[in-house]
């Protein structure tokens, strides 16, 4: 008996195997096939992915260069602070205006510059140094996160936007099988390719969004961490001149 159902289910898949034949798979017939609510949320999840790449691309440029330029300031400014040369210091940070380390160095440097009125060093001009970094910190860390949470958007939104087109494409689906009076696959084969499609640019928009979303998340709080130990240690700079200031 089951042996014959199963012949009887292939015979009729056979059957309406021919009558779904002319309809082609390519992404081209498949566009021309979709109807405009369905090719709308197409170009919505393009439009996403085409922005969520430029976010990628935008904030790896960033990074590399903050990286790169940091490697480069960080023993250089050191030396010229073991030396006492903090003009040579603020030279060398301007030098490098890509990194991460140099602007928020730099605001510091100035500002214990302006306030360094004679070779004491006074608390208040400390923490007004102190105030600085914390301030171009907020600052640097706000630059650098600027549209990864867009990724974070886009990674959370994609796959409902290819449901909306799933939706659509089943009920594009039910609509061909009332207009063939027909409940074959060549009446529904059309929206279910539809539906399918806008599922899988959905999830191929969301899941390198969010992968790309943690990685990025993950070196800005690597940064951070780069800018309070730096901070940190100029602060100790600041004090130990104090120190030899005063004896």
């Amino acid at each position: 008996m089951l042996a014959a159902n199963l012949m009887a289910l292939g015979l009729w898949l056979f059957q309406e195997g021919g009558e779904a034949a002319a309809t082609s798979f390519d992404p081209i017939s498949m566009w021309r096939s979709m109807g405009w609510p369905a090719r709308t949320v197409v170009i919505v999840l393009f439009i996403m992915s085409a922005w969520s790449i430029g976010v990628m691309i935008d904030r790896w440029i960033a990074f590399s260069s903050a990286r790169k330029q940091s490697r480069v300031f960080a023993p250089a400014v050191a030396g010229a602070l073991k030396d006492g040369k903090i003009d040579e210091a603020i030279s060398i940070a301007e030098q490098n205006k890509r990194s991460h380390l140099a602007k928020v160095v730099t605001a510091g440097l100035q500002e214990f510059q302006a306030h360094q009125a004679s070779t004491e060093i006074s608390g208040e001009t400390i923490e007004a140094s102190k105030r600085a970094l914390e301030r171009a910190a907020a600052i640097v860390h706000a630059e650098l996160k600027r549209g990864v949470s867009t990724l974070a958007t886009i990674g959370s939104t994609a796959p409902f936007v290819g449901l909306f087109g799933t939706v659509l494409g089943i009920i594009h689906a039910f609509q061909g099988i009332s207009s063939a009076k027909s409940t074959g696959l060549a009446a529904v084969a059309g929206g279910i390719a539809e539906a399918l499609v806008t599922t899988a640019i959905g999830l191929f928009v969301a899941i390198p969004a969010v992968w790309i979303y943690n990685y990025f998340t993950t070196k800005v709080e690597s940064f951070d961490v780069e800018m309070d130990n730096s901070s940190s240690e100029l602060i100790d700079y600041f004090i130990k001149r104090s120190s030899r200031g005063k004896k």
